[in-house]
């Protein structure tokens, strides 16, 4: 079901919301927390999707703040979302006009779920400062999105100047899964030092940036990020020990190979993560991520101190990798 709320106030949607519970009992009682979208126009259905999505796992109330033109007269247009329209939560749009844009916390605080926690999530483009942003101090984690800026990398570096904690991004998000399997094929024999790493990804991908400064920061040895044309998001890191190079390279979208001296290579799944997935992965916890914290303040500290950047063509591929 979806309600069209033309020129409206804060509070005039917060009434219809209750009148839709009492007379139709269309809405649920039992969310764990409160989702603000901050986002354009062109990016608020995707990002809808992406919210309702991971409603299924963390039910919700999702507040999306669109930012319309700033000229004109301020007024608000409301869209109410219940039902099959709104995955597992109520979904409230909320269509910012003229001055009124400048002011998004205004109509987000009396639509707030009372004593949930609050999430901010901003899908594009984001403040310099998520902490200090009106909508993002009502939050006690702040999401953003360094690839979804116009400059990703600078977005990055702005991140770890900002930070506070309960920031994340999905930049760093992304990355989970290559993470955990670095890291479980550390666990095995031979127990190694790794004396050097590298990291091959797009020169765009802040993902591929963070992962250099993880294992900068957890392995205290020289890393070098090759910037490579021609490749999208982060394709290969290899660790080297004295038995040989351990490495997981993935050439697709999907599969990847881990290779290490006097093993089989084994094919594993790798997918390149959805917005979805990512975001709820980050709904999960609400507490500060403190490994994430380290990498911002001492991984590219580290990075760019101890490591090189290099730039190629096309990334490097072993032998027989597709």
């Amino acid at each position: 079901m979806i309600i069209d709320m033309p020129s409206t106030t804060a509070n005039g949607v917060a009434k219809r919301m209750v009148d839709l519970r009492e007379s139709h009992g269309a809405i649920a009682l039992s969310r764990v927390l409160t989702l603000v979208l901050v986002v354009g126009d062109d990016d608020a259905e995707p990002a809808i999707e992406s919210a309702n999505h991971a409603s299924h796992e963390h039910p919700c109330r999702i507040l999306v703040v669109v930012r319309g033109s700033s000229r004109g007269s301020a007024r608000l247009d409301a869209q109410i979302r219940v039902g099959g329209d709104a995955g597992a939560s109520e979904v409230i749009v909320l269509r910012t006009l003229g001055p009124l844009t400048a002011h998004a916390e205004s109509v987000v605080v009396p639509l707030l779920l009372p004593d949930a926690p609050v999430v901010t999530w901003w899908p594009d483009e984001s403040p310099r400062v998520p902490a200090e942003d009106p909508v993002g101090r009502l939050a006690q984690r702040r999401i953003t999105d360094a690839a979804a800026c116009k400059r990703p990398n600078a977005a990055m570096r702005e991140r770890a100047e900002t930070y506070h904690p309960g920031d994340t991004d999905l930049a760093w998000t992304r990355i989970t899964g290559w993470r955990a399997l670095l890291a479980a094929a550390l666990d095995q024999p031979p127990f190694e030092d790794v004396t050097s790493a590298r990291v091959v990804g797009a020169s765009d991908s802040p993902s591929a940036d963070l992962l250099a400064a993880w294992l900068a920061f957890a392995l205290r040895c020289p890393i070098t990020r090759t910037k490579a044309a021609g490749v999208d998001g982060l394709v290969n890191v290899t660790l080297d020990r004295s038995s040989g190079p351990l490495e997981l390279d993935r050439p697709g979208d999907e599969i990847a190979t881990l290779s290490a001296p006097g093993r089989d290579d084994r094919r594993v799944a790798l997918p390149k993560r959805l917005d979805r997935d990512c975001l709820a992965e980050e709904l999960r916890r609400l507490d500060p991520d403190e490994i994430y914290a380290h990498v911002l303040s001492d991984g590219l500290t580290l990075l760019r101190e101890t490591g090189r950047t290099t730039r190629s063509k096309s990334p490097k591929r072993r032998r027989g990798s597709r």
